[in-house]
This record gives structure tokens, sequence and C-alpha cells, in this order.
């Protein structure tokens, strides 16, 4: 008899089926608003004496939460809505200060079981579900002042190479660079060679007690130019960090002269996301001062893993974080961490010329973090957040340079495995070129306002039914078999974009109400063929065989083409015109798979194996 599925093809759509079913479930479990609490370094942790503290403090500002749990990494407190969320935001992070990073976050509710399978929500963007907005301010003067730190080590090392002796090399309170001679002669000489070799710089001739001074100050042009470097490298670095962090379809954008908006749509670590983004860490290394040497020329730190210990070194940096090419964690042979640095060509130049002359004397690692600290004051009776910005410099290695050093090279003295993993990606995703600092930080609501977005889903589901109404009414039973043949493609759909952990927008959305379109453009297809064959004078059976079989052609040259488009787009664009392509592409599949081995099935199940007279249709 016509129209009986193989034993395997049947298993086969029970199996997707029961798939699909299992991984769109996670969708219907709402997030819960939550507080993520973490350290800000390894030595930190968080534990059940934290737990109980932040719980007491809650508790005595009458700040209701649903629960609070521990991880390996962070402390998780949930609550019933945003303002809550808020509200606890500011109490935890007064109570703990700036040693731990107090992040809002959205925890999802799913079932432990569908967790462990791999099940998840699909992630929403921040046009329909929102995420975390972080406004970041790039330290503009830090940055000139780092460009001129760079310019002073230059001058002094190219003076010397010409043989033009310089008394000492000043920095004025202005930004201007003041290097005194003993000599007429020998001022006017570095004068010219100065003014040749730096063009980015006004140029002038100075006389104060005696000395003569050659005063070197940037052009507003180059000031500018340093502003917008500084800009576009902690750009490049925060995407390579969040791309890093695994965030899908993130916002990394300039605003305005020296702030920058980070938005992480549907994130689930937004501690460690606010950690990340915000290390201002870098590397310094430099000779260890020798006995005797001025102190104009040298600088005392601690070290980082022993506050009792202190060494004096050079003010002269041999390289940076900014040579950096690659940066690894890994183990010494004694199981401690560590960090294996290679640096890029200039960098290992620099950094064979030094150690080679150098052999016997000690290297410092200098570990810098720009840092903000919070301080809460009385202002008319209530307490107001200010943020006080400051500079950490710690020693992390002290070493005896035993021979000449090339690009590669490692970095001990670490904390632990945590502190060398993230030192390793911080210098891996790039050095700041200026330090950077929270402005703001806020959940997202719906970028299209949420009347919008309820007008649109509430546009999409009228849609939607008009298209079930009419297949219905057009098609009758077997527009009843297309429908529910429908529904389990949006079902199917849904799993798949869930378990890509793909981020739906309002753009997806549109690309899922024109799935729904070809999918019902299949069937209409395949019917359309089975009224011709009728017409034609085939038996019912035959006819539905032939209608099925005949339309598979038209349909997947349909199809097809719209997937080439798809991925098109997907190349070409970026943020919610991928997200459409996505959603159209995952469309395209399940639809062709529900449209005609779904539907054929049903059809089976209804018509198949009987003998018929007439077909409702």
């Amino acid at each position: 008899m016509l129209n009986r599925y193989p034993l395997w093809k049947n298993l086969l759509i029970m199996f997707v089926l029961v798939f699909g079913v299992i991984y769109a479930a996670p969708n219907l479990y709402p997030e819960d608003y939550a507080l993520q609490v973490s350290g800000t370094r390894s030595i930190y942790q968080t534990d059940e004496a934290l737990m109980a503290r932040v719980e007491k403090k809650l508790k005595r500002e009458k700040i209701d939460f649903k629960s609070s749990e521990l991880t390996d990494k962070s402390a998780l407190i949930r609550f019933s809505d945003g303002d809550l969320q808020l509200k606890a935001k500011r109490v935890v992070t007064e109570l703990l200060g700036d040693d731990y990073v107090v992040a809002l976050n959205l925890a999802p509710t799913t079932p432990q079981w569908l967790e462990d399978i791999g099940a998840g929500p699909m992630k929403l963007g921040l046009d329909l579900r929102g995420g975390v907005h972080f406004l970041l301010e790039v330290d503009m003067i830090v940055a000139v002042k780092s460009r001129l730190d760079v310019y002073v080590s230059e001058i002094k090392t190219k003076l010397r190479t010409e043989v033009l002796r310089y008394k000492a090399v000043e920095r004025g309170a202005d930004g201007s660079i003041a290097v005194k001679f003993s000599t007429d002669e020998v001022r006017n000489k570095a004068k010219s060679f100065i003014r040749n070799e730096y063009p980015e710089f006004l140029v002038t001739a100075e006389e104060r007690n005696g000395n003569f001074y050659v005063v070197v100050t940037l052009t507003e042009a180059t000031v500018k130019d340093i502003e917008d470097y500084a800009i576009k490298q902690n750009l490049t670095t925060l995407r390579n960090r969040v791309n890093e962090l695994g965030v899908a379809e993130p916002l990394v954008q300039r605003q305005g002269r020296n702030r920058i908006v980070v938005q992480l749509p549907g994130i689930q670590d937004a501690a460690e996301a606010k950690r990340i983004l915000g290390k201002t860490a870098n590397l310094q290394f430099r000779l260890e001062a020798k006995p005797g040497e001025s102190r104009t020329k040298t600088e005392g730190f601690t070290f980082r893993s022993d506050e009792n210990r202190s060494a004096t070194i050079e003010k002269d940096i041999i390289v940076s974080g900014a040579n950096v090419a690659n940066a690894r964690a890994s183990f010494d042979e004694n199981g401690s961490p560590q960090v294996n640095i290679t640096l890029d060509s200039s960098g290992g130049q620099l950094m064979a010329r030094t150690t080679g002359d150098s052999v016997g004397r000690r290297m410092a690692v200098l570990f810098i973090e720009h840092k903000t600290r919070t301080a809460y004051v009385n202002v008319d009776g209530e307490k107001v957040a200010k943020r006080i910005k400051y500079q950490e410099k710690k020693i992390i290695s002290l070493a005896t340079i035993q021979s000449v050093l090339g690009n590669e090279f490692r970095i001990t003295g670490l904390d632990g495995p945590g502190e060398s993993t993230e030192l390793a990606l911080l210098l891996r995703a790039g050095a700041l070129a200026a330090p950077i600092y929270f402005v703001e930080e806020r959940t997202v609501g719906p970028s299209l306002g949420a009347e919008n977005i309820e007008l649109g889903m509430t546009s999409v589901q009228i849609g939607f039914a008009l298209v079930l109404l009419f297949m219905l009414f057009y098609y009758r039973v077997f527009g009843l078999l297309a429908n529910i043949a429908l529904l389990i493609n949006l079902v199917l759909l849904t799993a798949v974009m869930s378990l890509l952990s793909a981020t739906l927008t309002l753009p997806g959305i549109a690309g899922i109400v024109l799935t729904v379109g070809m999918a019902v453009d299949a069937n209409v297809l395949i019917f359309a063929r089975i009224k011709e064959e009728l017409a034609n004078g085939l038996p019912p059976q035959s006819a539905i065989s032939a209608g099925f079989d005949r339309a598979f052609t038209t349909i997947l040259d349909a199809n097809i083409t719209t997937l080439i488009a798809a991925v098109i787009l997907f190349s070409m664009g970026t943020g919610p015109v991928k997200g459409f392509a996505i959603t159209l592409s995952v469309g395209i599949v399940t639809s062709m798979f529900t449209a005609i081995m779904v539907t054929r099935a049903l059809v089976n199940l209804s018509y198949g194996g009987r003998q018929l007279k007439s077909l409702s249709i």
C-alpha cells in the first residue's frame, strides 16, 4: 500500500521531536534578577562566612532576597525584581569594599536535570531581554603622561647615542619635558637634533639659573592623536577581552571624546566580565638599581606576595606589556603557577640588548594596576558614593639575569593558578593604552521600549494565528496537519537556537516570521500539487505520493537560494543582521524537515494504508 513510512523513519521523526521538546523546554523558565559577588584577586575567596555577612546586612536593610548560593568562584543572591537588585548592590558594595566585585546579573532557573544534559535557555538580545551595560571612561591624562614617559626614555637614549651630554631630564607640571645642559653650544646642537627627530614637539630654548635648557611640548594635534589612539587601542583590547569571555553579540563602541559603551546581552557571569573588562593590568620590566644610584633615577616598591619585602629599581623601562605578542598560563617544575611570555620583535631586541649588558644583575617584573576606590560621603544627610582613582604598583618577580634573554621567557611569583590565567588573558588580549574606570553600570531594558516590543509580539501572534486559520480553512484536514507541523517547526527552531547558544534579537524574530512563511509556502506547494494530481485523475493515495515527490525539487531550490542569501548576510553583516541570518538559516533547515518529513508522516498516519475515495483538501 502507498504512503507508509518504514519504521526507521518514524523512529527518526519521534527522536527529533523528543529532542526538540527537551532542548526547547528551558525557555519556559524565566530568569531571576541576581547579584554576583567575586574577589578582585584569587586570594579573596567567597565562602560561607562571606555569604553570612551579606545575608545579615541585607536583612538589616530589609531587602528581601529569594535565595543565595555559592559556586566555585562566586556567590549568587537572587531577587524577585530589578529594584531590589539595585538596592542590594549599593548595600553589598558598601559592605565589602573594593576587594570584591559586586555585579548585576540574570541567573537562570533551569532545572538541574536539563542543565546536566546541556540544555539551556535561548539568549535574548539587548533589544528583547536586555543585559548588562557598562559605561567606561578612558583616563586621557594618564594616556598623554604614559606617552611622555616613552619620549623621555627615547630622548635620553638618542642624546647619548649622538654624544650630546645632558645633565638631567625634567618633567614639568604642564606636561613639558626640559633637558638641562652645561653649555650653550651643546644645548643648541641638541635643540636642532630634537627638532629634526621629533616634529610632534614644539621646541624652545631657555636659560634658568645659569643652566641651558631645551624645553619640548607636545602640539595640540599630537595630543589629540594620542587621545584618539588611546580610545582606539582600548576599543580593540576590550573587544578582544569580550571575545575571550565568549559573550554573544556584544556591543563595544566609542561614546564622545573619552568614553566607551560596553553592552553584554544575556551574560551568565557578570562579575567575571566586570573584573576582566575593568582590569588595567600591565607589566614593566626594569633593572634593579645599583647601590648608591641617584634617587631621581630610581623608585622603591614592595613585593606583591610579601609587603615586608621591598626593592629599589630603575625608572627606565626595558619593555612593557605593550610589547607582549602572546602569553600563556602554565606551571613550572615545582608545580607553581607561571606565565610564559613571548615578546614582539622590537621588544625582543630591547630585552636582548639590555640583558646582554646586564648579566649578573637582577631584573624586576613590576605589576601595575589602575584602580578605583568607592568612598561614601554624607551630602545633606544622605550617603553618596564618590569614586577615587589610585594606582597600585607591586613587584611580582625579581630574578638574577643568568644569560641574554630573547623574546621568550617566563614570569613566576604569582598568587595562584587563577591569577596566572587572568594575567595571561589580559596580556594576550592586548594592553590598554590608558586606564579605564567604570562610570556607570546597569541592567539594560529592551532598547525599543516595552510598549513597542509588546505591540511587535502581538502583531507576530496575530499574523501567526491568521496563517493557521487560513491553512485550516483552505486545506481543511491537510491544513490542520500542516499547522501541527508548523508548531513542531517552532519547537525545533527554538531547540536548535538554544543548543547553539544563539542570541535572539528583534531582527531574529523577523527571521522566525519569515521562516513560518516559508514553511507554509512549502506545504502550499505540496497541497497544490496534490490537488493538481487529483484533477488529472490519479487516485488519492497516488496523488498524495506524487504531490510530495514532485514538489520536493521546487521546495529545495527555493530554500537553497534563501540559505545562500542568509549565509552572505551572516558573513557580511554585524550584530542584529547576523542574528537575523542565524535565525533564518536554522529556520530553513527545520522548516524543510517539518514541511516535508513531519507533514508527510502526519498525512501517512491519517490516510496511509487505506482505500480512499476522496481527500479533505
